[in-house]
């Protein structure tokens, strides 16, 4: 026995229409319509296409999905719907695959105007088969716009096959949409844009398949939006009609779907030029003639479906703005864990400054050298200093001490920077990576500082220094020291007050300090104190040490701004939420003042047998 087949699309159809922007729905607007709906859908239309949700997040790729299904649905239908509501009704036939959809459309319309087979999928676009005098209406593309229209089928995705049918009651079109549950994802997709341009859906399943998720799946979608729908239960067993029939209805009940009609069509043969024998498919065929005769119905149907798609919008879009809040508080999660990581970097240097740290090793031993041999009070005495260390150095080879004390600092700071750049750089990396959006953003470099955090670490410290000799210079700019020692003396005073530095105490010896060389600590603050006093050492020890965190500061601030810029690229806008909730709110406040309710009670025809069941 032969059976009727099934559609299906091309599988090259885009999952998603390119789109130039919404259609102008502003023109031929009814009185039915208040005259701030079409603006406000386009106001909504356009923070949708605005948002972004960029980060790897598991509400980011629903929200994506959500947001490309409710452009597709403004531009497919809203907005061209909203602007003609006397446009003839549009009944997309969907269903799964092998549920005899094509068959049924060309069984319709008395002509073979959509392709049908064992073989999937056969049809090669979607295909819209309207009465001739409705053809304009829909050639010209203000619905499904992303469609472009051909007069024969194609293989271009992208494509709509426009037929007309004389035996096609006006008013009245059908389009065959691609398998809902097709093996080509961009199929599936198709599918489900084009039932959201539907004014009705017809749906066809089949006795072994009416059970399947998938169709449920969609079917709740429809009901939760108000969709108006119509269930043709397909190849029956005649001997099993009945008891399949009334499975079926119970389901529908169960759903809060009792009030779609229900059309059984039984396993039957098809005659040569593929199409189902008229007494199967006769209540069906009379049933749409009363709709499309039936101006006021058709109306109902739109009004229903439009409502209910409208008042779906603020729901939707709500949980649009939640998932774009998410990807900001993402964003600034990640931020923080960053600027956390570089504080804690901060926070070390600057202990490291207070706890005396800094003095230990080489510091400290140059330190000694420098004045424990009378070094800094002979440079401080006399200019005959700068020659006596170029003669040493001459004849042993060996820098001044003040040079090597000088080298030792900065040394010893340049370590100490590059140890927590490192240390920063890699708790970030780690914070990242334990967090889904952080470690998509991540790159291997990142989990290292900077590859030129050494020489700008180095120049900074330098900077640093001549900016403490500045210092000094302008502190003792009008005392007598200066005017007899000049540079060299102001040299000797800068290492001490460097040395100062990594004391919190400012000279007044802490316990590392009695420990490892408080004897020439004091002897040096004495020196500082009778040259600028003791207020004047404790305010250049701050002051020089205020510079150095900044200095710090900056650079950490440069290798923080690594991850940072990475944050700011992917960040989506701060207000893209509650630009969202206010358009959805002003086009459900718009739906309010329009006057577009849903009618009461049913609003297609009666069947004409019980239960809805042929």
């Amino acid at each position: 026995m032969t059976t009727h087949g099934d559609p299906a699309t091309h599988s090259g159809a885009p999952a998603v229409a390119a789109r130039t922007g919404p259609p102008d729905a502003g023109e031929d607007l009814p009185a039915t319509a208040a005259e701030g709906l079409p603006a406000a859908l386009a106001g909504l239309r356009a923070a949708i296409g605005a948002a972004r949700f960029p980060l790897t997040l598991p509400s980011a790729e629903p929200a994506r999905r959500t947001a490309a299904g409710l452009t597709d649905q403004l531009d497919d239908y809203l907005l061209p719907r909203l602007a003609r509501l006397d446009a003839p009704l549009l009944v997309v036939v969907g269903g799964s695959t092998g549920a005899g959809k094509s068959t049924l459309v060309n069984s319709l319309v008395q002509a073979r105007v959509s392709a049908a087979g064992v073989l999937r999928p056969t049809t090669r676009s979607p295909v819209l088969v309207c009465n001739p005098a409705d053809a304009a209406w829909f050639r010209q593309g203000d619905l499904l716009p992303g469609l472009t229209r051909t007069n024969e089928p194609s293989e271009h995705p992208g494509t709509l096959h426009l037929v007309t049918a004389p035996a096609l009651p006006a008013g009245l079109a059908f389009l065959d949409a691609p398998d809902i549950d097709s093996v080509v994802d961009a199929n599936r997709a198709l599918a489900g844009q084009l039932l959201a341009a539907a004014d009705l859906w017809l749906f066809v399943t089949t006795a072994a398949r009416y059970a399947d998720a998938v169709p449920w799946e969609l079917l709740r979608s429809a009901r939760a939006r108000g969709a108006v729908i119509a269930m043709v239960l397909d190849r029956v067993p005649p001997e099993a009609a009945d008891e399949i029939a009334a499975h079926l209805s119970e389901m529908l009940a169960a759903q809060d779907l009792g009030a779609a009609p229900l059309f059984v069509l039984p396993e039957t043969w098809v005659d040569g030029q593929g199409l189902l024998p008229d007494k199967v498919t006769a209540p069906l065929s009379a049933w749409f003639a009363r709709l499309a005769a039936d101006a006021d119905a058709r109306a109902a149907v739109v009004r229903q479906t439009l409502d209910g798609a409208l008042a779906a919008l603020q729901p939707t879009v709500e949980g649009l703005a939640d998932a774009a809040d998410e990807e900001v508080a993402a964003a600034d999660a990640l931020d923080e864990r960053v600027r956390a990581a570089y504080r804690g970097a901060q926070r070390t240097v600057d202990q490291g400054l207070k706890d005396g740290r800094l003095l230990r090793g080489e510091v400290l031993a140059r330190w000694q050298e420098f004045v424990g041999t009378g070094e800094l009070f002979r440079t401080l005495e006399a200019r005959i200093g700068r020659l006596r260390d170029r003669l040493i150095a001459a004849v042993t080879g060996r820098t001044a001490p003040a040079a090597e004390l000088r080298d030792a600092i900065e040394s010893q700071l340049v370590t100490l920077l590059r140890g927590v750049a490192a240390e920063a750089a890699e708790n970030a990396y780690t914070g990242w990576k334990a967090h889904p959006a952080g470690a998509a953003l991540l790159d291997p470099a990142l989990a290292h500082s900077s590859d030129d955090l050494p020489e700008r670490a180095e120049r900074l410290v330098r900077d640093w220094q001549r900016g403490v000799l500045e210092l000094v210079r302008v502190e003792g700019g009008d005392r007598r020291f200066v005017a007899r020692t000049a540079a060299y003396a102001v040299n000797a005073t800068g290492l001490a007050v460097m040395i100062a530095v990594f004391a919190s105490t400012a000279f007044i010896p802490t316990g590392l300090e009695v420990a490892t060389g408080a004897g020439t600590t004091v002897a040096a603050q004495a020196v500082l104190q009778a040259i600028f006093g003791d207020q004047a050492v404790r305010n250049l020890a701050n002051t020089a040490r205020a510079d150095l965190l900044d200095r710090v500061g900056a650079l950490l601030d440069q290798e923080a701004a690594r991850y940072l810029a990475r944050t700011a690229e992917a960040r989506p806008a701060a207000e893209t939420g509650a630009v969202l909730r206010r358009a959805a709110g002003q086009v459900e406040a718009a739906r309010h003042r329009s006057g577009l309710s849903r009618p009461d009670g049913p609003v297609l025809p009666d069947p004409g047998n019980r239960g809805g069941r042929r």
